[in-house]
């Protein structure tokens, strides 16, 4: 990570630090502290963070920098087609997060669900914001985005704005744009075959960059991440083809699953409520989506990093891909159309009894392949 430029990080976190906090009687630190948060659980969470960015260790003491400044942050969040179930998964927490109470401390200019104005008073908000911030302000859109001659089947506020032209016009000004969720990211359920309303992801309706953040829903720690790496660099995170920061989207949710064990023992759950469920072994024959899936939940997880679908009985679905709604069901059959590449070169699908004992007799291959090589070396080293 030789390419980190520290000298411009720091510089970047002092002028953030001269713009006004959201509340001036208030900070992120005093928030923690109130909620119980010592300094040492704030720098571990830093700690933990800056791993999960996969940024070098050193850099942590930044990290807890960087989100102790994300209060003079101006955010604005649009909430176009969707169930606010993004918003949902941030907030709505009995034991809020260091990620969440961050989160609620950030200079939210405009969110529809959180703020108290309504109506013409909420318009204003959103034409206000636009402009005083104009080129600073982040924007975070939740939610598909109708357009074609069902544009209007997402009419918003007084002036009767479709969802399309609220996100057309704040994305024009923004620094940064995130679209938050599958729907925002790729059209979501609404996009879903026949797409009686033609709702496309928030990149199909502006020409800027757009960074996607998808999930249904993507946890609490993929939304901050993504505000912590804009903070500290001012630059867009490497992507991968399907507009995803490849430091959250860069593994499957099979190469961390927990249940990963038992596919290559080739032990499987025939069907919901049988033994093998219950000694929980690995959910691909009722309809596990992990092999296909690039994301971070059997790594993170949901609800302070309790739990997520895999670990409490049912396969993912494979909801941060495109499309996900027509090409990962039906949800709790494996993938038919598919094959999921073996040594023995049948597919999954078919023979996946069969699976662990491949993986197994590769690794085996691998192992004596090593040690012969080693002993070559061996040999090699005593001739010379």
């Amino acid at each position: 990570m030789s390419h980190i430029n520290l000298s411009a990080i720091h510089q970047r976190l002092d002028e953030l630090s001269k713009l006004k906090k959201l509340k001036d009687d208030d900070s992120i630190k005093q928030a923690l502290q109130k909620r119980g948060f010592s300094r040492r659980d704030f720098m571990k969470w830093a700690g933990a963070m800056t791993a999960f960015m996969a940024l070098p260790a050193s850099m942590t003491p930044v990290v807890a920098r960087a989100a102790e400044l994300s209060d003079r942050l101006p955010v604005i969040w649009l909430h176009l087609a969707e169930c606010t179930g993004c918003s949902e998964s941030l907030l709505r927490t009995d034991t809020p997060t260091i990620d969440s109470l961050i989160f609620d401390y950030i200079s939210l200019e405009y969110h529809e669900t959180l703020m108290a104005a309504a109506g013409w008073q909420a318009e204003h908000n959103l034409e206000h914001a636009i402009e005083k911030y104009k080129g600073q302000y982040i924007l975070l859109v939740e939610g598909g985005v109708p357009t074609g001659d069902t544009e209007g089947y997402l009419t918003i506020g007084p002036h009767g704005t479709t969802g399309k032209q609220s996100a057309v016009k704040a994305s024009e000004n923004a620094a940064a744009i995130f679209a938050i969720g599958t729907c925002s990211s790729y059209g979501g359920i609404q996009a879903a075959k026949p797409n009686p309303s033609n709702s496309v992801g928030l990149s199909k309706v502006t020409d800027k960059k757009v960074i996607n953040v998808p999930g249904c829903p993507p946890s609490e720690k993929n939304i901050v991440g993504n505000l912590l790496h804009y903070i500290l660099f001012g630059t867009l995170p490497a992507l991968d083809v399907f507009g995803r920061p490849k430091w959250a989207y860069g593994l499957r949710i099979h190469d961390l699953c927990e249940r990963r064990g038992r596919f290559d023992a080739g032990e499987f759950v025939q069907s919901f409520g049988d033994e093998g469920a219950r000694l929980g072994y690995c959910l691909y024959k009722v309809g596990c989506k992990g092999p296909y899936t690039f994301n971070n939940c059997s790594r993170e997880r949901f609800n302070s990093h309790t739990s997520w679908p895999v670990q409490a009985g049912h396969g993912c679905i494979g909801c941060s891909e495109p499309d996900f709604w027509d090409t990962m069901g039906p949800f709790e059959e494996p993938v038919g159309d598919r094959l999921y590449d073996t040594v023995l070169g049948l597919g999954a699908d078919n023979i996946s009894d069969k699976i662990g004992i491949g993986v197994l007799a590769l690794a085996g291959i691998g192992m004596a392949a090593h040690a012969l090589i080693g002993v070559a070396v061996s040999k090699k080293d005593e001739e010379a």
